[in-house]
């Protein structure tokens, strides 16, 4: 199997530091620090390392991530991960903190500037005291559209998508474009399949863990009923 790795999506800093800064200078007022993705365990790294503040700070908090990858980043750097779903999406994390008592807790979760609200409002919802704060931004690859289009044209069996954003950045890259019908789409999720629906394409495989390693066998499951 040949792998053809063309993003999607580009990170980048948000339009300003200052919300996530002000956050992290008041570490100790939070109790729980929510990560929801790798990147923002990135830029949270990289601000403290920034601010002059010791990353041994986040020992201070309980940690929440969403998904054992995510959860691996920040034990790397010697915190340890206090809480993690069985099932790796924002409604899984919400069921998650089912059996804690969150009134009046304050939470902090650095995330995307653009980003489902299911999980601030599902632990508001419970009582928590939410603040939500930019660490990172998407923006579509649009330096990628050449790749894109000649791998398509060249014939691609297996297109994987890893987020929603990634679902749109996909839809606009293709530019109204149609995928040829003999290229299967397979999504890390359902959220993700359900934005790849809305924007009218067909989703052939989803994976039942939502990790790389899900989708590998759901890659795998699809081109299986192929043959």
């Amino acid at each position: 199997m040949e792998v053809v790795h063309i993003p999607l999506l580009r990170i980048l800093p948000p339009p300003s530091w200052e919300d996530l800064d002000r956050a992290l200078r008041r570490l100790e007022t939070y109790q729980w620090v929510v990560f929801t993705s790798q990147n923002g365990v990135r830029a949270v790294e990289h601000r403290l390392h920034h601010l002059g503040i010791p990353v041994e700070v986040l020992r201070g908090v309980h940690i929440a991530a969403i998904g054992p990858a995510t959860a691996r980043m920040v034990e790397r750097l010697g915190v340890p991960v206090g809480l993690q779903p069985s099932e790796y999406r924002a409604e899984g994390l919400v069921e998650a903190f089912g059996a804690l008592e969150l009134r009046g807790v304050r939470v902090l979760i650095p995330r995307a500037e653009e980003a489902r609200d299911v999980l601030p409002e599902g632990l508001r919802a419970r009582g928590a005291e939410v603040e939500v704060v930019a660490a990172y931004r998407t923006e579509v690859a649009w330096e990628e559209a050449p790749r894109l289009m000649e791998a398509i044209r060249e014939g691609v069996d297996v297109v994987t998508l890893a987020s929603p954003s990634a679902a749109r950045a996909l839809g606009s890259l293709l530019g109204g474009e149609r995928l040829p019908e003999s290229t299967r789409l397979v999504c890390i999720g359902p959220v993700t399949a359900k934005a790849v629906e809305e924007l009218g394409f067909r989703v052939d495989g989803v994976a039942e863990v939502y990790t790389s390693e899900g989708m590998v066998q759901a890659v795998r499951a699809v081109l299986q009923r192929r043959r």
